[in-house]
């Protein structure tokens, strides 16, 4: 899968981040659909799972917390890649080793050239052709 061609799902609370993310990603040629709620998101997401190709969600959200949020997405499609932005610490061996391979971790705040790198990886792990 192109990174170019990449349908992503936006769940972020904080608008002003979420709307930059946004702007930045569709610059680069992702498909972005954006939610400020993770309720919304997860909705969205169980109602048209294969329409996704990443998700990239912050962890602290206040409706739904977010690795509840990722944990759901992860059971309803397995293959989904994941990035989790946070200002919190996130370990990536806190999840299932069936799991680690699916999900990144972005340490906030971070830089635009940071993200598309943690993208770049995320989706080569998925497809080591392109890594």
């Amino acid at each position: 899968m192109s990174v170019k061609k990449a349908r992503v799902l936006l769940v972020e609370d904080e608008l002003p981040l979420l709307q930059l993310l946004e702007r930045y990603l569709v610059r680069l040629g992702f498909d972005v659909q954006t939610y400020s709620s993770s309720v919304q998101a997860l909705g969205e997401f169980e109602a048209a799972p294969g329409r996704y190709d990443l998700v990239i969600a912050d962890l602290g959200m206040p409706e739904i917390p977010g690795d509840t949020m990722l944990t759901r997405m992860l059971e309803i499609q397995p293959d989904l890649l994941i990035l989790v932005c946070s200002g919190s610490p996130f370990y990536l061996s806190s999840l299932p080793k069936a799991l680690e391979q699916r999900v990144g971790f972005l340490q906030k705040p971070f830089l635009p050239k940071m993200l598309l790198e943690a993208i770049e990886q995320l989706m080569a792990r998925k497809d080591p052709d392109r890594g």
